[in-house]
């Protein structure tokens, strides 16, 4: 499964970051405010781990803006495509009301 596979890459990735900057497993979890055992399952990419959890994680090792950056609307191909679709072809000035 695809969900999967990139909350595994997301945890391998946030425990690279960590040994990138020192930090041990216990640190983390300190820091997170979160038992050693959660810690471990954010780097197992464990969809169980709440997604407030994983956003302290980000915080912690220095990507502060990355979750509000994942669904910016401006970069989303298919929103935009979807968008261009609607723009009608061509346009009506409005029908006035016809006086009683």
């Amino acid at each position: 499964m695809r969900v999967r596979r990139s909350l595994a890459k997301l945890g391998a990735d946030i425990a690279l970051a960590r040994r990138k900057r020192s930090l041990t497993v216990q640190m983390m979890a300190e820091r997170l405010g979160v038992a050693k055992s959660t810690y471990l399952k954010i780097e197992k990419g464990d969809p169980s781990v709440a997604l407030g959890t994983y956003a302290m994680a980000f915080f912690v090792l220095g990507f502060n803006d990355v979750l509000g950056d994942v669904l910016d609307a401006r970069h989303d191909e298919q929103g935009l495509l979807l968008d261009q679709q609607r723009i009608p072809k061509r346009v009506r000035p409005p029908k006035t009301a016809r006086p009683l």
